[in-house]
């Protein structure tokens, strides 16, 4: 009986250069220094109202739905592609690709959305979903 001990698994990323990336960036954001004997302004609150953020969340949501569907059309696609699937496979992942796509349409207009609505901009790297 050998008894070796357990394989060391290799070495994580180095993530110390992004956590002090992280830390600098955090550190920027923070708000300045007041000046000895001034008294310290009220911290910033957002005001919301909460039917808006309901349907925030509730876009957010479909967002994701929509992000996740795209990915799973895209895989099938793929996997069409290298002719994994067989005929009847091909077939059934169609139509159900086709009724969740139906079904995300229903959704979004039950709410006043369209599918063209559901993105989220994220700045330099821009839009969530493709166009």
């Amino acid at each position: 009986m050998n008894h070796n001990p357990p394989a060391q698994p290799p070495p994580g990323p180095d993530l110390d250069p992004v956590t002090g990336n992280m830390a600098e960036a955090f550190r920027l954001l923070q708000a300045p220094p007041t000046a000895p004997g001034r008294p310290q302004p009220p911290a910033h609150r957002i005001r919301t109202d909460p039917d808006a953020v309901g349907e925030d969340l509730l876009k957010l949501v479909l967002t994701l739905v929509e992000l996740v569907r795209q990915l799973i059309e895209r895989q099938a696609l793929r996997r069409v592609d290298a002719g994994d699937l067989t005929d009847e496979q091909e077939e059934e992942l169609g139509a159900t690709l086709l009724a969740l796509h139906e079904r995300m349409s229903d959704l979004c207009a039950q709410h006043g959305y369209a599918l063209e609505d559901l993105n989220l901009d994220l700045g330099p790297l821009g839009p969530l979903l493709p166009p």
